[in-house]
């Protein structure tokens, strides 16, 4: 069976992400859902019948929002090192500019990401072409690498490019939690998160990680 769609629908999952904007995950329930958008308590059942299912609803259109996001970040033609630095900007930005919705997206445990009825598109669905993205331009980083420095071939000592994509991601996202949280602005003197000196300790950051899981640019 493929997914319901209804103006109703989109209007409930609309009202979910501004809950989550708001107010965090936590505040999202069938109930506040019917009431903000004006409708029955057992309207929202029709579309979402578990309280997962809406959560996972609302955590795809996060999803959507970042993919065009990342999109928009590299539409000019650069390198592959330097569309991975500038979807990682994307990335960190996405997270202080929408946290509810950030915090969200990747919780797995609390989404209905494998039990949904069958036809109904899953949340994975939406999460793993932006992971296959990060591991495809990060063997694309280390093919330039290797054309930049004449090398024969890929360094068979290396991790596969997913295995780097997933420790590239964890310590993005370790950076973005941890400086939406003030603790990297703490321990980098920088005064508050509307500091002018923040977005550069950020790129500063960012750099450093893509130099120790891709090495650094060569001059």
């Amino acid at each position: 069976m493929a997914e319901e769609t209804s103006p109703l629908r989109e209007r409930l999952i609309d009202v979910g992400v501004e809950l989550v904007l708001a107010e965090g995950s936590g505040s999202v329930g069938l109930r506040e859902i019917a009431r903000r958008a004006g409708v029955s308590h057992g309207a929202p059942r029709r579309y979402f019948p578990t309280h997962q299912a809406l959560l996972s609803a609302i955590a795809r259109r996060g999803f959507e929002d970042l993919a065009a996001r990342f999109e928009a970040a590299v539409a000019e033609p650069v390198s592959a090192r330097g569309q991975l630095e500038a979807v990682s900007r994307v990335y960190i930005g996405y997270a202080l500019e929408r946290r509810g919705m950030f915090e969200l997206m990747f919780r797995h445990d609390l989404l209905d990401s494998a039990s949904q009825a069958p036809g109904r598109p899953r949340l994975r669905e939406s999460t793993m072409p932006l992971f296959k993205y990060a591991a495809e331009l990060v063997a694309r980083c280390r093919r330039e690498r290797d054309a930049a420095r004449g090398a024969g071939g890929p360094d068979e000592a290396e991790p596969p490019p997913s295995v780097t994509g997933a420790a590239l991601w964890s310590n993005l996202h370790g950076l973005a939690q941890l400086w939406a949280w003030g603790s990297l602005p703490l321990a980098l003197g920088v005064q508050g998160l509307g500091d002018a000196s923040g977005e550069d300790q950020r790129d500063q950051l960012i750099a450093a990680v893509l130099d120790a899981h891709l090495g650094p640019v060569s001059s």
